[in-house]
């Protein structure tokens, strides 16, 4: 498993991840959705440099030309509910992909809400066999719901190459996800947190994104 931070590189990036951390910039739903999509649009760009690449005659009113062009056919899968924006952005770059949705929630298993399961109910998806697979969903906290996807996806098919792309990952989410990826597997991260706290929230973070992309849920 490659993993890519992409904080380590100073972009425009940055930018849009620190107003998502800005609690006064929060206020504001759709400003926060907008930039997690920004963000999938710039990790898409990001991630289509590794794809293959074949030399393609285009015919323009003049005269043809010389292009290469991407060879892989993208799925692009992701967690409900949060990770909807983020998938948006994605799919203004990879426009022509197949698309893919898993239900995979958190679920407290104690009075404290320290304790985390993760409850599957849902899953639909196109063939992923030979595909570029990418799976998105903003958080990689305990990585649970992120492997409850994975494994429900690989299921379906053996894809070309698996990425993961998260907005923000901690260790820890790292290190339950690597135990089942695929070798031909690649994270992509916009910022990599030091750790969770005893809620399982990440720090610093941003916060719950599903709330803040859409409202509280009961």
């Amino acid at each position: 498993m490659k993993t890519i931070n992409l904080s380590e590189q100073n972009s425009v990036m940055n930018l849009y991840l620190a107003e998502l951390r800005d609690k006064d910039y929060q206020q504001n739903r759709l400003l926060f959705r907008n930039n997690l999509k920004r963000i999938g649009e710039i990790m898409a760009f990001e991630i289509s440099k590794t794809f293959d690449y074949e030399l393609k005659t285009v015919h323009t009113p003049l005269a043809d030309a010389e292009m290469q062009l991407p060879e892989d056919k993208v799925v692009l899968a992701t967690v409900l509910r949060a990770g909807l924006p983020f998938h948006e952005g994605f799919l203004h770059v990879f426009d022509h992909a197949g698309n893919a949705f898993v239900s995979a929630y958190r679920m407290y298993t104690n009075a404290e809400h320290t304790e985390v399961g993760v409850h599957t109910e849902y899953l639909v998806s196109p063939d992923v066999e030979g595909k570029t697979l990418i799976i998105v969903d903003p958080m990689l906290a305990t990585g649970g719901s992120m492997a409850a996807a994975i494994q429900a996806l690989l299921e379906i098919g053996t894809p070309k190459h698996l990425h993961i792309a998260c907005v923000l990952a901690v260790p820890e989410g790292l290190d339950a996800i690597r135990e089942i990826l695929p070798e031909n597997s690649t994270v992509w991260c916009a910022a990599i947190d030091e750790g969770m706290n005893d809620h399982k929230y990440i720090v610093p973070g941003f916060g719950d994104a599903g709330d803040l992309c859409f409202g509280e849920k009961l």
